[in-house]
């Protein structure tokens, strides 16, 4: 081990360049993973320091158990205040709200949840930032996401609905520490306001001051669990937002080891002759490889640093991109302030990261440089044939990783919708890029590199030929070289076809039959006849008023579930629906249309009857005579030809052809300035969120993506960079014989073109299946999704990098000297 490590230290003094070159790629593969932690740190510390928490003065919680029918109300609460000993109980209540910002009216996307919260210090649950807890009255808090969105602070005023949908006055007296829910905004209310608000708050536990767990569990009932106070806030808060970023770190990481892997093949090749050299001299193989395995470990342990370091100034940028393309919002976290200086622990734990991935790649690097024979080596470093067995060895090995990939891609696949799935989805990647192009890449590159070398040698000059030679002649660099470009193609290749599908998909869900426009109550207040009335317009063909209510249903395998039942006027939803091209003459009084799902769901059989279950007033049987897409119908389940089943609740409007969906929806507007709940929304503006939030998850698959592409094309210098370097005797020939300095450069240049092609073809393919197999592991299946135009402009941008990345081993390949080149050799 000392004269492994003499060895290590003595290659890092003589050649420190040539030395950190495998370590540019894990710099930044650890620099992603650093941001990725530090700002998931901060996510998950926003989250956590604004949850609500158990109040001071609580003795016992009491809460329902999960999967049973355990019913938290005001009952509840009368009985667990009977139980001995007990001095009070307090309802952890929570109810909707509509806030009514900007233009003095209600939004889908600002219908608010809001905590109720008594009006004494010992009792509030919810932590503020800024200002103080609202009073009993008049005043609320405000989450930071929504006051960050509308520049509110304390003593701003707002409006809200009270119970009619008149619009209140109310203060804002603190911004709180926690985020929006998404982008739905969260609020904190006082009793006195919560009485206003109208509705029945939801009972969310029960927080008993004195008594024992005992004789409140007995009062209680078995569906309800009690908790002590100090127990329930031991429990360790949510994590989920932690795990956003992992996979994509993860992804980063692992390009960055496959980028570092090639690096040190490449290095132990050029020194090959070096090593061949010691072994004449009486060195054995194990220092040797213990003295490259160190070396990898110290080179590691200082890019682990180095990227550790620069870990917080790459979450700082991606916080601020993630609040100037409105990410931070759809995660629930605005301004976040992720630490710019990693933690001890965190510089320890990139070090460690570093040095174990660094040394992980450079093993069987290290294994076959000690296992080239010293006489074959010393002859010439390009010459060298592989043994047989290391061959053989090393295709069974290849063959093995590609068998695991494709099991774990299957156990994905089969997992669809899971989280599990994504992660099987994301090693079954890794391992297959492994297995094809790392361990089998000087059987997969050369055999790629043949397709467009054929066609190179054709039509291309002496310098193609060359170039074309060259990537057959010596497989195992080629394969080095490739790499990096295999990786930004695939990841170009899966980024353009997962976005081409999910695309694809949004528009076939926007071509889904629906209501040209939909009136209802944001807070599903029963809307008055003027609403019903104030749609009838010169554009409208046809108009139909849902009667929602809520029944439940037991299904054809025996579980219960709920259902959204609405009774309509049977001839207006006949001349609805045929409008709509979807006609059901036979609907008439006695019989009911079902949602497709739900017809399946229950066995439906048209012609038979159907029962519906838990409607006010009883269960109604009826004739089954057909389906309806939920989506035309607004996600109701049932439909009754019966308008006395409940209080009007929704107006299902369609239009002429040509009518203009703004001006329809303006003037409706206008003529509901009493109404300001009452929304109006069209098919236009559905279709408009569903392209926002796609739009959005497209940027952050682009921005997480792109530090993986970040990574990979880091190798691509590295890799042609040290491929110029152990071919300086070859080059210094080549000049001697009379190549100008420019076909010099041309020839590097070809090669890393013609590299390129393999890498596109290759990589795209990889990306292609591995795109579709992560939509499956999402539970949807789509055919490549991806325009060519995409796709040609990606891969035409992996040549360019590629190009751009030969400039510089380019430039230093036509500076060698005949003579000194050759002396060199």
């Amino acid at each position: 081990m000392p004269t492994s490590l003499r060895l290590a230290v003595a290659e890092f003094r003589n050649r420190p360049g040539r030395a950190v070159l495998p370590g540019v790629a894990l710099v930044v593969g650890v620099a992603c993973l650093l941001a990725a932690l530090m700002l998931s740190d901060a996510m998950v510390k926003a989250t956590n320091d604004g949850a609500p928490v158990v109040p001071a003065d609580v003795d016992l919680v009491v809460r329902t158990v999960p999967l049973t029918d355990g019913v938290l109300d005001q009952a509840t609460a009368d009985r667990v205040a009977a139980a001995p000993g007990v001095r009070e109980v307090v309802a952890v209540k929570r109810t909707g709200v509509d806030l009514l910002l900007a233009d003095g009216r209600a939004d889908p996307r600002r219908r608010a949840v809001a905590d109720v919260e008594p009006d004494r210090e010992g009792l509030r649950r919810v932590p503020i930032l800024e200002g103080r807890s609202p009073g009993r009255d008049g005043e609320i808090a405000l989450d930071r996401v929504t006051a960050y969105q509308h520049d509110l602070h304390p003593g701003a005023s707002v409006r809200i609905a009270d119970a009619a949908g008149k619009p209140l006055d109310v203060v804002v007296r603190g911004i709180t520490k926690r985020g929006a829910q998404g982008e739905q905004p969260s609020l904190v209310v006082g009793e006195g306001l919560a009485a206003k608000l109208g509705g029945e708050p939801d009972h969310l536990a029960l927080y008993v001051l004195g008594g024992d767990a005992a004789g409140v569990a007995q009062a209680a009932g078995e569906s309800l669990r009690v908790t002590p106070a100090a127990a329930v806030k031991a429990e360790p808060p949510s994590d989920d937002l932690a795990v956003v970023l992992l996979p994509f770190s993860i992804l980063a990481l692992a390009t960055s080891v496959f980028v570092a892997a090639a690096t040190f093949r490449a290095v132990y090749a050029q020194r090959q002759k070096h090593t061949a050299l010691m072994r004449c001299l009486g060195a054995h193989r194990g220092p040797l490889v213990w003295a490259n395995l160190l070396e990898a470990l110290l080179t590691g342990a200082v890019a682990g640093a180095v990227g550790a370091l620069l870990g917080g100034t790459v979450a700082w940028l991606l916080a601020r991109l993630f609040d100037s393309t409105g990410l931070s919002t759809m995660l629930g976290a605005v301004q976040l302030d992720p630490a710019l200086v990693p933690s001890g622990g965190q510089l320890l734990l990139g070090v460690a990261v570093a040095a174990l991935l660094s040394a992980f790649a450079a093993v069987r690097p290290a294994l076959a440089a000690a296992r080239i024979s010293p006489l074959a080596a010393l002859r010439t470093s390009e010459g060298a044939t592989p043994d047989s067995a290391v061959v053989r060895r090393r295709r069974v090995f290849g063959l093995v990783l590609v068998a695991a990939a494709t099991g774990m891609a299957a156990l994905g696949v089969l997992a669809k919708g899971s989280v599990a799935a994504i992660f099987l989805i994301l090693f079954s990647g890794i391992t297959a890029v492994f297995g094809l192009f790392g361990v089998l890449g000087p059987v997969v590159v050369p055999a790629l590199g043949r397709i467009f070398g054929s066609v190179a040698s054709r039509f291309g000059g002496a310098q193609w030929k060359l170039a074309s030679a060259e990537v057959r002649r010596v497989p195992q660099r080629s394969a080095s070289v490739a790499m990096p470009l295999l990786l930004a193609a695939a990841m170009v290749t899966y980024f353009a076809v997962t976005v081409g599908s999910a695309q694809n998909l949004e528009d076939e869900f926007s071509n889904a039959p629906r209501p040209d426009a939909v009136v209802a109550d944001s807070g599903g207040r029963p809307l008055d006849p003027a609403a019903a009335a104030a749609v009838n317009r010169p554009e409208v063909a046809g108009t139909v008023v849902l009667h929602t209510t809520r029944g439940s249903q037991t299904d054809n395998v025996g579980e219960r579930y709920t259902t959204r039942v609405a009774g309509v006027d049977a001839g207006r939803m006949r001349d609805f629906l045929a409008g709509q091209s979807v006609a059901r003459p036979d609907f008439v009084d006695g019989t009911v249309l079902l949602e497709e799902y739900t017809a399946r769901n229950l066995g439906a059989t048209v012609g038979r009857p159907v029962t519906v279950e838990g409607l006010p007033g009883g269960s109604r049987t009826a004739t089954f005579v057909g389906t309806v897409p939920d989506t035309l119908v607004d996600n109701a389940d049932v439909i009754l030809p019966d308008t006395g089943l409940a209080a009007a609740s929704k107006v299902l409007v369609s239009f002429k052809p040509g009518a203009d969906p703004a001006a329809f929806q303006s003037a409706v507007r206008a003529s509901l300035g009493s109404a300001p709940t009452v929304l109006v929304t069209t098919k236009v503006d559905t279709n408009s969120e569903n392209q926002r939030y796609l739009d959005l998850g497209i940027m952050m698959l682009m921005v997480l993506l792109g530090l993986s592409v970040a990574v990979a094309v880091t190798g691509i210098g590295t890799a042609l960079t040290i491929s110029v370097q152990e071919r300086r005797k070859e080059m210094a020939l080549r000049r001697a014989l009379g190549v100008t300095k420019g076909g010099l450069q041309g020839g590097v240049i070809a090669e890393a073109v013609l590299l390129s092609l393999v890498g596109v073809l290759g990589g795209g393919l990889f990306g292609l299946v591995y795109a579709e197999l992560t939509l499956l592991a999402f539970g949807v299946y789509a055919l490549p999704g991806a325009s060519l135009v995409p796709l040609l402009v990606g891969g035409l941008g992996v040549v360019v990098l590629a190009v751009v990345a030969a400039f510089g081993p380019a430039r230093g390949a036509s500076r060698i000297r005949p003579a000194a080149g050759l002396a060199a050799g």
